[in-house]
């Protein structure tokens, strides 16, 4: 438990509901931050607090590993930006919306296409994020597709989908399950392999599953309701793809002008995307290469931060390339450019860096400990997986940090099940359940930084994309803890459970969508073309 007791989950709550009442993330997230040093040096002074705070912020994580990891991250962030930049100076953006447009020709065609890449995308969240939401932008805003909903599409299928393929995500949890089984005191041969028991895990990882399912319900249906259905009526009704108090993570039109291709061909669009997809699982392979490993070791064992990086760093290249080779661009144009993308991230830079250093608050003050501990006095076995599941999501909420959740939560809870039910399947569905919890945590919090890289990409004010994908998250969550706490009654296996729980989506998004449009008395389907194009 925390020597802080309850005082321990002050900053991340606090932090997160500042900036759902206020709407200014930045400031919310440093005060945070700051309530974390008062409370840790028991409001000693002024200076101290500051010092302590500035240490918080610094460090970005207090271990050298994880700073190089989020160092990586704002560096790929970066590359990122200047690559968005330098696509939208070659005119592929507007290449790509012209030819979506003859192509695309609705709403729903566009969110089943970011649905496809977003399951597509599945080997990490950052990349699908990034690719996705880059991609799909400015097709949505000319469909007069809110910007809430394509970054709603785009969180809710990048970490889903990287926790159920093989991805740098399933590589981190396979160390997770060792260490858990070490800490029971499980020796190798006594246990099935790490790798079977992730597959056993699959099915448990309901809400991972279930969110993916929930976006194609969505797309499909065009139903909505909440804070998505006001998105989307604002949308089709004005034509405006945020709104009207929204700050965007990103402008790249308002921060670019216009582009400087006079006749924008897909090239521009296409071959630094396709660089950044080839050039990052090339070198993902080959970090995780080595003599007589197989195709599987290399997956599992590379360096998919690194890898991130060379691709876009690849990608930003290729724009080079492209601007030269056509005349668009001279290189000292290009390097402008460049420098112009790295400042439309700065904000969601500026955002991670307080995430992260609200995690380092909570590592400090020692909440994810407390908040474990309490969990630990309502355990059973019919029970566990379902508080595994909400403790998980807990922990990601006010950490913002789902690799950091698994790392406290599934060391712990692997020994707790085999200690009470001693059986290896209890330890699959707890390995499962964390998952779902972190991922859950995740959507719901606005410090994660998927979410912010989602709102990030896609051009949506981050609360605005918060408050809107929070309808949608608690509704699967809810059903998942359901058919959870169904299982751990019966133990009929999963794999019957998720087609009821995929049913009870459906229903309840015609029921909720029908119960909210009639108490605002408007459709459920905001499917109409918007009445003014956005960039008019």
């Amino acid at each position: 438990m925390s020597e802080f007791g309850v005082l321990s989950v002050v900053p991340p709550l606090l932090a997160i509901a500042l900036a759902i009442i206020t709407r200014k993330a930045i400031l919310s997230l440093f005060l945070g931050v700051w309530s974390g040093g008062i409370i840790y040096t028991g409001g000693l002074g002024i200076q101290q607090t500051f010092s302590w705070v500035v240490r918080s912020i610094s460090q970005v994580e207090p271990n050298a590993e994880g700073s190089v990891f989020h160092a990586q991250i704002i560096v790929f962030t970066l590359l990122l930006g200047s690559s968005v930049a330098m696509i939208w100076r070659l005119g592929g953006s507007h290449a790509v919306r012209d030819w979506a447009l003859t192509h695309i020709d609705s709403k729903r065609s566009a969110g089943v296409v970011a649905w496809l890449l977003g399951v597509l995308l599945f080997f990490d969240d950052y990349a699908n994020t990034a690719i996705v939401g880059s991609t799909m932008k400015d097709v949505s805003d000319h469909l007069g597709l809110s910007r809430e909903k394509l970054s709603y599409v785009v969180d809710s299928t990048a970490a889903p989908v990287a926790t159920l393929g093989i991805s740098s995500w399933v590589a981190f949890q396979l160390s997770m399950i060792e260490k858990g089984y070490e800490t029971a005191g499980v020796s190798a041969a006594s246990r099935p392999q790490n790798f079977e028991i992730f597959l056993q895990a699959i099915p448990f990882n309901m809400y991972s599953i279930l969110a993916v399912v929930m976006v194609a319900i969505i797309v499909l249906s065009r139903r909505d309701y909440g804070a998505m259905l006001t998105a989307e009526h604002r949308a089709t009704t004005t034509g405006a793809v945020t709104s009207e108090d929204a700050t965007p993570m990103q402008d790249v039109k308002g921060e670019l002008g216009e582009p400087s291709a006079e006749n924008p061909s897909l090239v521009s669009f296409f071959v630094p995307v396709a660089v950044l997809i080839a050039v990052t699982i090339a070198t993902a392979l080959y970090t995780g290469y080595g003599p007589d490993t197989t195709l599987y070791d290399m997956v599992v064992g590379a360096d998919y931060a690194v890898a991130l990086i060379v691709g876009s760093f690849a990608m930003v290249i290729s724009t080079y390339v492209l601007g030269l080779t056509y005349g668009i661009l001279s290189l000292g144009e290009s390097v402008d450019t460049t420098v112009d993308g790295f400042g439309i991230m700065l904000t969601a830079v500026t955002i991670l860096v307080l995430a992260w250093s609200i995690g380092n608050v909570v590592d400090a003050l020692g909440t994810a400990r407390y908040v474990s501990g309490i969990a630990k006095l309502f355990l059973t076995p019919a029970l566990l997986p379902v508080v595994v599941m909400f403790t998980a999501a807990f922990v990601a909420f006010s950490t913002g940090s789902s690799w950091g959740t698994m790392s406290i939560v599934t060391p712990i809870a692997v020994p707790v099940a085999w200690n009470l039910a001693g059986t290896h399947t209890m330890v699959s569905a707890v390995v499962g359940v964390v998952f779902s919890g972190a991922i859950f945590g995740d959507h719901a919090s606005p410090i994660s930084d998927t979410t912010v890289l989602s709102a990030t990409f896609t051009g949506a004010d981050l609360i605005d994309h918060v408050r809107t994908q929070l309808y949608y998250a608690g509704t699967v969550i809810a059903v998942t803890a359901v058919l959870l706490a169904v299982w751990g009654v019966t133990r009929i296996t999963p794999w019957a459970l998720l087609p009821v729980g995929a049913l009870a989506l459906v229903v309840l998004v015609y029921a909720l969508s029908e119960l909210d449009a009639r108490r605002r008395d408007i459709s459920p389907v905001q499917s109409g073309s918007p009445s003014a194009d956005p960039d008019d």
